[in-house]
């Protein structure tokens, strides 16, 4: 396999966990150190423990199942290091009753060790209207 096709295959073991809400098989991906920027506060996350808790909040915040769907991956790998830049769809309904149904744009870095692809660094955002100065929250709605 390639090192573009056992990335985007650790992108699908993503998708499967969220769908579970598993954060195990996320975390088993993402290296110690991990370095994160996410759509959720705090904004930057760093170290696998901060990762996993943020991961457990996200989750059980959701009454439903978690829609979670990847669109528009491309990898680039060269040697044991790869970025995959995507966007994903993310659906559900919070314990709150709020509907969520965003979509986020997404980088990951990642690091083959010892044969294992992990996720070194991500980084995700939502695109902003600087009409209105608010998130745009689907493709098309700016």
């Amino acid at each position: 396999m390639s090192a573009e096709q056992e990335v985007r295959a650790l992108l699908d073991e993503r998708v499967a966990a969220v769908a579970a809400k598993d954060p195990a098989p996320l975390l088993a991906r993402m290296a110690d150190e991990l370095d994160s920027f996410g759509v959720t506060p705090p904004h930057r996350v760093r170290g696998l423990e901060a990762v996993a808790a943020g991961l457990e909040a996200w989750f059980a915040g959701y009454a439903s199942d978690i829609g979670y769907a990847v669109h528009e991956l491309e990898v680039r790998a060269d040697g044991d290091l790869a970025v995959a830049t995507f966007v994903y769809a993310v659906s559900g309904t919070l314990r709150s009753g709020d509907e969520v149904d965003m979509w986020v744009r997404a980088t990951a870095v990642l690091e083959r060790r010892a044969g294992r692809w992990l996720v070194v660094h991500q980084h995700e955002s939502v695109p902003w209207d600087p009409t209105t100065g608010e998130g745009v929250m689907r493709p098309g709605s700016a």
